[in-house]
């Protein structure tokens, strides 16, 4: 069986790099998997597999033609928050693969923010018309149970990836914080020179090294370089493409502080505290399952002595989750596994 996998591939982003490596790790072993990217090239040189060009849309209906399933995840796939034309982009490959038989699975969803009535009803015709559906959390699984379209619900995958060791990590001083931040425009000018003011108070008060973790160059590798020069002796910039060293580097971190989703995940994972900074509902969503303390970063304290004090609390007296409370998430993970087996296996 040849199995196409549609999601937002290919783009430097470690979260959903995540996914797809999670992903191609519970992909059951008789299937062939056929991956749509931003950067075939690339995806086939780290994963191995065949890949074809995400946007060109010959050769997209040629990848589905040859395939005998589409999975579509994981991930917040279907929300017109950031981006209108993201709904119509998998609605519509769905919609086809649909029409053309195959079998489709809706995998790891995160579903919304859907602003529009267009494409919430996009969304409810899509999701009916799939072989099995798995969402990462209690919102999505509201929506669909309000749709009453039948659906798994269980913790993002990424809690299951294998993570590596990092070489070279050890060699870094310890003990190690790791902070993730990303563009956006609630991370505005004033509030970034905050966070770094009050990182640079943190460092001086805990002695920690801080690890500066890029998740998507693009996006967040200029936010890390205006750090580092607030922080030039006592920080290291690190940049890693592959997700399971992405995942391996908390193995080697005391505290994560993270606007991404996926950091604060594989933080949380491999046993690090965390305290999230906010800017979507998924991450507010992780926060109340985790009941992990940070800010809505509109909400983010103006005094960077506030923001500095708590992370130095947080540090001195916050806890990990206990290893039963990973291990029951990484095993909820595996879930989605199931799923696939279910949907290709039948």
């Amino acid at each position: 069986m040849r199995a196409l996998l549609s999601g937002y591939y290919g783009k430097g982003n470690g979260g959903d790099e995540a996914l797809l490596a999670t992903l191609l790790q519970m992909l059951p072993s008789n299937v062939t998997p056929v991956v749509l990217s931003g950067n075939p090239e690339e995806t086939h040189n780290r994963y191995g597999v065949e890949a074809y060009e995400r946007m060109a849309f010959p050769g997209l209906i040629k990848a589905l033609r040859s395939c005998d399933a589409l999975i579509w995840g994981g991930g917040s796939l279907i929300q017109d928050a950031t981006s209108a034309i993201s709904p119509f982009y998998y609605g519509g490959m769905m919609s086809v693969a649909q029409k053309m038989g195959l079998k489709t699975v809706a995998w790891a969803q995160g579903i919304g923010p859907l602003h529009r009535r267009v494409t919430r009803w996009l969304a409810r015709q899509t999701f009916a018309g799939c072989t099995r559906v798995s969402v990462r959390d209690r919102a999505s699984a509201n929506l669909l149970s309000d749709w009453q379209i039948p659906h798994i619900l269980a913790p993002d995958p990424v809690w299951a990836l294998q993570s590596k060791p990092v070489p070279g990590l050890w060699d870094l001083s310890a003990p190690r914080v790791a902070v993730t931040l990303r563009s956006h425009p609630l991370l505005t000018p004033t509030r970034l020179s905050h966070l770094t003011r009050a990182l640079v108070d943190f460092q001086k008060a805990t002695q920690t090294f801080i690890v500066l973790l890029p998740f998507q160059k693009a996006q967040d590798l200029s936010i890390a370089q205006a750090m580092q020069s607030a922080l030039k002796d006592v920080s290291q910039i690190l940049c890693l493409e592959e997700p399971q060293l992405l995942k391996g580097v908390f193995r080697g971190i005391e505290m994560a502080i993270g606007m991404r989703l996926h950091s604060l995940i594989m933080a949380a994972s491999e046993g690090c505290r965390c305290f999230a900074l906010s800017y979507d509902p998924k991450v507010n969503r992780l926060m109340e399952d985790l009941d992990m303390p940070g800010w809505d970063l509109a909400n983010l304290p103006d005094d960077p002595n506030i923001i500095s004090k708590t992370w130095i609390e947080h540090y001195a007296n916050g806890d990990p989750l206990s290893s039963e409370k990973i291990r029951f998430l990484v095993d909820g993970a595996l879930i989605h596994r199931e799923v696939l087996h279910q949907a290709l296996n039948h």
